[in-house]
């Protein structure tokens, strides 16, 4: 039996498709996943291709044959996810169905050299139905690992949570607490680490504005130890799922899997994902034509990186990069420059200033960021959703965030934070620039001695 805190020593292996020894799959199995994963971004298959791939991978080991015979689709199907690469490269599920490939090769000991061709495809079997538990029922027998809290060694600090949260058009607040409003438009991950990766893409929400707006979300729970299977939950704009991708409500058939849930809360509107085993919830919701995203997480979670994994676009983590913000004072002060000058604004869709202040103060009394994120959505969108938008935003914070006198953020305070970072960048270069007239001078030195 290992100690709690060997918990965060024993991961599983970075990439999507993690088995352990314990529950390993079949290859059908194996494909359902990947065919259910891949098949949920068609924004991919009319970009790069890859559905194409999996389509055929999948018709070739939709029933279990020979070892041989697999490993000759597995070849083939890795032929042609690498001829996806050029146009793939950036696309979450591209990177997922390598790791995939490099996974079941292991554990079906193929060799990447030998022969390629299809072999012909059989008819599926209909799968079997998920096991599933009541909501409110606990497995007794669930291990101590499987409870984040509970395999703390005791006497130690309480574990230190933070929240992100993304929302309208969209504003992010960060695990950080910075507050941006970012264009983003497309696929963007939001957070990627050992034990689960979430993405969201953004779609305008008004031709020819630079407002976007989440459409399409996806969460991928990684398989964990003897707690969890891998999960998958992707949810639409009008379609938010009650369960994970294959059906099931929990974490599978292993003793720690009602650590994972799903709870619907308000039909097609809220759902709440409780991760127990790494201390972690999250709350989907759709206000509008639009997905809003919250999450509860461990500091030790959010910074259980991949080995050699670079983090930088991960928003949660780092913000959105700075090309792709938008400033609220830039945009607040052209709003209010065309409606004094009675001038009609493509960008400001109907709301005035002051129109769109009032709205909002009915739901969002206190003049902090997610005010004024309310009043900037509905001056770029006129969408009367995002009002609530906001506020669900804020109510999210208020269930989620630890600090509660972090539960506002005010303007000033996003703009000392952008100031205290741009004098760190800039006592950095100072610093830099004193060392290299140091180097010189002592090159100098060197020369005439």
């Amino acid at each position: 039996m290992q100690s709690p805190r060997e918990r965060s020593e024993v991961r599983p292996r970075a990439g999507w498709m993690v088995m352990g020894e314990r529950g390993r799959p079949s290859a059908l199995d194996v494909c359902r996943v990947l065919a259910v994963f891949l098949s949920l971004f068609p924004s991919v298959s009319l970009q790069c291709k890859i559905l194409k791939c999996n389509s055929e991978f999948w018709a070739s080991t939709s029933s279990s044959g020979p070892e041989e015979e697999f490993c000759t689709a597995l070849r083939a199907y890795n032929g042609c996810v690498r001829r996806t690469a050029r146009t793939c490269r950036g696309d979450l599920a591209y990177h997922s169905a390598q790791h995939g490939i490099e996974d079941l090769m292991s554990q079906h000991n193929c060799s990447k050299e030998g022969p390629t061709s299809q072999p012909r495809a059989r008819t599926p079997l209909p799968p079997p139905p998920p096991p599933l538990l009541p909501d409110s029922q606990e497995r007794s027998d669930g291990p101590e690992v499987c409870h984040y809290e509970r395999s703390l060694i005791r006497n130690t600090a309480p574990p230190n949570y933070t929240h992100c949260g993304f929302f309208g058009d969209p504003h992010l607040r960060t695990f950080g607490d910075d507050f941006q409003t970012c264009k983003v438009e497309g696929a963007w991950p939001l957070i990627h680490n050992k034990y689960l990766s979430v993405q969201v893409t953004n779609t305008p929400v008004v031709p020819g504005s630079l407002a976007t707006a989440t459409s399409k979300l996806t969460i991928i729970f990684k398989n964990f130890q003897e707690c969890v299977d891998q999960k998958m939950y992707h949810a639409e704009t009008d379609e938010l799922p009650a369960a994970f991708a294959d059906g099931s409500k929990n974490g599978g058939d292993r003793h720690g899997a009602n650590t994972l849930r799903v709870v619907e809360k308000v039909p097609g509107q809220h759902v709440e994902i409780q991760a127990r085993y790494i201390g972690t919830t999250i709350v989907v919701r759709q206000v509008g034509r639009y997905l809003t995203f919250a999450v509860r997480m461990p500091e030790e979670v959010v910074n259980s990186v991949e080995e050699g994994d670079d983090q930088d676009l991960y928003l949660c983590l780092h913000g959105c990069p700075a090309n792709q913000r938008i400033n609220f004072r830039n945009f607040r002060a052209r709003a209010t420059e065309a409606h004094g000058a009675g001038r009609s604004s493509s960008s400001t869709q109907g709301f005035t200033y002051q129109a769109a202040k009032a709205k909002c103060k009915e739901r969002l009394p206190v003049e902090d960021l997610y005010f004024q994120s309310c009043v900037f959505d509905l001056l770029s969108s006129g969408d009367i959703n995002f009002t609530m938008a906001a506020y669900y935003a804020f109510e999210d914070v208020k269930m989620l965030h630890s600090n509660s006198k972090r539960y506002h953020i005010f303007e000033k305070d996003a703009f000392m934070s952008n100031t205290a970072a741009q004098r760190g960048k800039d006592s950095l270069s100072l610093v830099f620039l004193h060392l290299l007239a140091v180097l010189l001078w002592i090159e100098c030195c060197t020369v005439h001695l």
